[in-house]
Parts: C-alpha cells; structure tokens; sequence
C-alpha cells in the first residue's frame, strides 16, 4: 500500500504519521506470560505440569493501543489508572521504552489488572486475572485531565474493557465532540447507549451480535448497523468480522471505489496470511485508525490500512504491534 509522503531509509519505511498527535484513555493491564514445557500430569489432579522457562511482560488493553500508535510513529498520550504497585510501576516503564507519555494516576485502594498467561506446548494452557475496579475519587481526577489533554491532540481513543476505567466515557465523549476531535471508541458490553455521540465505534462480531441481534443476511446484517448507527447518532460503525473482514457502516456513499462500496458501506475482506494469535488485534484495529486519521486520513482509508495491519498482527504471538515497514513496504 502506497501512502504520498512515505519516506525509505535504507529499504524500511519511516513513518508518515509523525505529526498525528492521538490521546488514548481507557482501561490498561500488563500482559504477562509463562512459557515452559510440559512433561507430565500432576499426581496432584489431572492437569499438565508446567516448568517455566521464560517470561514476558507486555502492555495490554488501553496501554496495548497506545504501544500500537506509538510504533506506527504518533505522539500518544495515555491517561489511565493503576494501582500503587509492581505491576503499575513494571507498566509505566514498559509503555515509556516504547515511546508513550503515559498518565497513569496511582490509585492505593486497587491492583493494577494484571493477565497471566501459561503457555506450553505453543498453546495457552491457563489464564488468570488480577482486578479491581478504580475509585470515584481517582476517576473525577482523570477526567478532569482529560479536559485539559484535548486541545493537544488530533484524535481520542477511548478503549473500553469494563474494568471501571472509563466511567465518565459519556462526559468524555462529549468534551472531545464540543472541542472538534475526532472519537474512536472501542465498546464492550450489552449497553451502547453510553457511547452516543462518538465518531466512529469499532465492536467485533460477537460484541454487535450481543447488541444488534443475529443477522440472517448480509443486507440483514447492514440494515441492523445502519439502525444502530443512527439510534447512536455514529458518523460511523466499523464492524470487525474475524475472518470475513471488516465493514464499515456510515451514511451516504463510500469515496474509495473499493469493489466492497455500496452506499454507505464498505467492506474491507481479510488480508491474514496466517492467524497465529488474535489475541489484541482490535487494539491494532482501533490504533491504525487513530492515527491515520490524525493525520488526516480519510476514513474509508484510514479503514483498509487498519484492515492490512489486522492481518499482519494476527501472524504474531499474544499483543503485539505492527512497524511501518510492515504496513506500508511493497512485498
């Protein structure tokens, strides 16, 4: 994929998008990971024995999208909450290596999410999870930074994972539509009423099923985003689809002549050449779309590359990013 401005440097692309100036608010976690062998049951009950060898710490959630637009060459801030602990201490450096201004206000009364992955045999053996939700106190805080954030930044993200982060996301969302930016929200749960008004809302597939119903058709499927964009008062609904895809769903005509277009739809097919993980690939999804729209991308555009970097993350292991060399060099 060409993009004018696109610059080489000794066979690697650097990044056009270093203008694109993208807030990030949301629930962050740190990814950890256990990798080992399995040899035997335990005598103990009937599950593998694990004898780890290497570990791994990775950004995840909200701070997985800022590490994701971060990499692609943006400025990115990142306003969250952690506990006082390892584990938020262990986070703020990880998110300062990959070049995030982070703003992670220390709340003592929670642990910070923490998602522990066993791994042996190249497969995901157990899961576990550490939360609490963040107090009321911390959260006024953080949003009264986030009014004073807006005016620096081209672009909002605000990636909900249900861990109490985003409490305030109506007032948010608000704020960012009466100052002009642009709003990219990542939903979850039954309830999209909380999101009104945002730009542009990026639900997977079951995420919208669980909202919109089960579509019986492709025109069903599109005439169920449209009532739902519109009930929201959306400029747009991007619908990820795993293997199928993803679609976009605004009004009027799509401007791209994709063969995908028909009015107010544009269907983008998969570009995975081989799925390893999927694990994070909304975070790249929602990130490539940020910034591409900071920098003044169109959206239709904007929605195809996200598509091309959805199909290179998905061919990597746990939550990872994609560089501009892989997005943007001719194969």
């Amino acid at each position: 994929m060409s993009l004018p401005g696109k610059k080489t440097l000794r066979g690697r692309s650097v990044s056009p998008f270093t203008r694109a100036r993208v807030l990030v608010v949301g629930d962050v976690m740190l990814d950890r990971y256990w990798f080992g062998s399995v040899t035997r049951i335990s005598p103990e009950a009937p599950v593998p024995v694990v004898r780890v060898d290497r570990t791994e710490e990775r950004p995840g959630g909200a701070a997985n999208v800022a590490r994701n637009a971060a990499a692609l060459g943006a400025r990115v801030t990142l306003l969250s909450v952690t506990g006082h602990d390892e584990a938020g201490t262990q986070l703020a450096a990880l998110l300062k290596k990959d070049g995030v201004s982070a703003r992670l206000h220390r709340d003592q009364g929670i642990a910070t999410t923490v998602k522990l992955r066993v791994i042996g045999r190249q497969q995901q053996l157990l899961r576990v999870d550490f939360e609490t939700a963040p107090s009321h106190e911390v959260l006024s805080s953080k949003l009264r930074e986030y009014r004073k954030l807006l005016a620096a930044h081209d672009v909002v993200i605000l990636s909900d994972y249900g861990k109490g982060g985003l409490t305030h996301i109506a007032a948010m969302i608000s704020a960012a539509r009466a100052a002009r930016k642009p709003v990219l929200v990542d939903p979850k749960g039954e309830d999209f009423s909380r999101y009104r008004g945002a730009t542009l809302l990026t639900p997977n597939r079951a995420e919208f099923r669980e909202v919109a119903g089960t579509a019986r058709s492709e025109s069903d499927l599109t005439a169920r985003a449209q009532k739902l964009r519109r009930a929201l008062r959306l400029e747009a609904l991007l619908v990820t689809r795993s293997e199928e895809g993803m679609t976009l769903y605004r009004g009027g005509r799509s401007n791209t002549g994709s063969a995908g277009q028909v009015k107010g739809r544009l269907h983008a097919p998969t570009q995975a050449r081989e799925v390893y993980d999927v694990s994070g690939a909304g975070d790249t999804v929602i990130a490539t779309l940020g910034v591409a729209m900071a920098n003044g991308m169109p959206m239709d555009q904007a929605v195809l590359l996200a598509n091309r970097a959805a199909g290179i993350v998905v061919g990597k292991f746990g939550t990872a990013v994609v560089e501009p060399h892989e997005l943007f060099d001719e194969k």
